[in-house]
């Protein structure tokens, strides 16, 4: 307006300055921010002295697809501890004073390190009180931290357990107990689907399906004995005398009373897949007429 010109004209001839609009001067109210960075994490300085645990195992799975059936055949096995989900990426170390981060700093160590010692450590107690030889950790979020797994453990193997993506919705909507809509589940899901498919792409491992392990169990837990390098035992299929493995365990309660493997529910006819999950149906070759890309 003419006024507030001519007052900023007279503002300016008495003390030099000059009124301007907020937006005009600080740009944008609210600045797109930065995504967070990548925490930085590497591989053990002294593998030798700095790790106690050699070539573990991880199950990386999407929730809800069968990955306790797994364990459970896997911890039946004289040589193979698997307990339940143990979540160890999520402990973390904090320096309590400057003084101590500086002495660690001195050790070669940042926190990352020292989180990686941690883990290490709890897995091998784990594995130490049960008097086996190789620790089989399966937490499902572990798939969206791959690398860095891969990284504190250099030796690990992976094992991917796979299942119908839709039929991994249908479980985890039906799990939910109305905590979700079917498309919420759907989307849920998905997020560990695509994290498992990102850890395939990058990491060597053998591959099974549910389905197949629950129509013919014996030739799939011999393909992943093979791949441990650990004899197959036939007391593997007799995972239910392990009582331990009762608590918990929601739908595989009873199976593993019984003592045996139930063959899976029907997957989903191509007409009840959801739009949202289609594309990783047919990445895993769940689709009539698509061949599975790794």
């Amino acid at each position: 307006m003419n006024w507030q010109r001519k007052a900023n004209d007279v503002l300016v001839r008495l003390t030099g300055f000059r009124v301007s609009r907020a937006a005009e001067a600080a740009g944008p109210a609210h600045p797109r921010t930065a995504p967070p960075a990548r925490e930085a994490f590497r591989p053990p300085a002294d593998p030798a002295a700095d790790r106690l645990l050699v070539a573990p195992v991880f199950v990386l799975s999407p929730v809800r697809s069968g990955s306790t059936l797994l364990r459970a055949l896997l911890n039946a096995h004289s040589m193979l501890h698997a307990p339940h989900e143990l979540h160890v990426r999520r402990l973390r170390v904090e320096f309590g004073t400057s003084l101590a981060e500086r002495a660690m700093e001195e050790l070669g160590h940042d926190r990352a390190d020292l989180e990686h010692l941690l883990w290490d450590r709890v897995l091998h107690r784990e594995l130490v009180r049960s008097g086996k030889a190789v620790v089989v950790d399966k937490t499902p979020a572990n798939a969206f931290a791959y690398e860095r797994i891969a990284a504190c453990w250099p030796d690990a193997r992976f094992v991917f357990l796979l299942r119908h993506p839709a039929s991994i919705a249908r479980s985890w909507y039906e799990a939910g107990a109305g905590k979700r809509t079917p498309e919420e589940a759907a989307l849920d899901a998905l997020r560990y689907m695509k994290a498992v498919q990102r850890a395939r792409g990058a990491l060597p491992g053998c591959t099974v399906r549910y389905e197949d392990l629950t129509a013919d169990p014996e030739t799939e837990t011999r393909r992943v004995c093979e791949f441990l390098g650990v004899p197959w035992e036939a007391g593997m299929l007799a995972y239910g005398e392990q009582a331990v493995l009762r608590k918990g365990l929601g739908d595989w309660k009873d199976k593993i009373r019984t003592g045996s493997v139930q063959p899976g529910r029907e997957p989903p006819s191509p007409a009840e897949i959801p739009s949202s999950l289609r594309p990783m149906c047919e990445s895993w070759g769940y689709l009539p007429g698509t061949v599975e890309r790794a």
